[in-house]
């Protein structure tokens, strides 16, 4: 045997959980992650609550899927009709929009009551 049990015993422990330069270390690194991702990604996602909680009928908008077109009614919490081209409307999930390209203002009411006349109109031929 060449090497003596002196030698192998003169190593010292490694830190554990007990040293305190390892329990800050930790921390640090628990703090970073927190500010460099976690923090931004939960802004962004109340961001997106906010911008979706907003929209309302005659807004451009993006989807996820990259179309874009127009609110032309607000369905429910969770649904809306976008036009995507003249007299085309496709029901989507509001989720799936991702961003508002412009806002209006105060849509006419000729405009509006027009839409409404639509509305019960294609209401009436799906009754027949």
């Amino acid at each position: 045997m060449w090497i003596t049990p002196a030698y192998a015993q003169a190593a010292g422990g490694a830190g554990g959980f007990g040293d305190p330069s390892f329990l800050v270390m930790m921390v640090l690194m628990l703090a970073v992650m927190y500010f460099l991702l976690i923090r931004p990604q939960q802004k962004k996602a109340k961001d997106h609550r906010a911008l979706i909680a907003a929209i309302k009928r005659g807004d451009q908008v993006v989807t996820s899927g990259g179309i874009i077109g127009t609110v032309a009614r607000v369905r429910s919490d969770t649904e809306v009709d976008l036009e995507i081209a003249e007299g085309v409307r496709v029901r989507i999930v509001r989720g799936t929009i991702t961003e508002v390209l412009a806002k209006t203002g105060h849509l006419s009411k000729a405009a509006a009551n027009e839409d409404d006349e639509e509305e019960d109109a294609d209401a009436s031929s799906k009754k027949n």
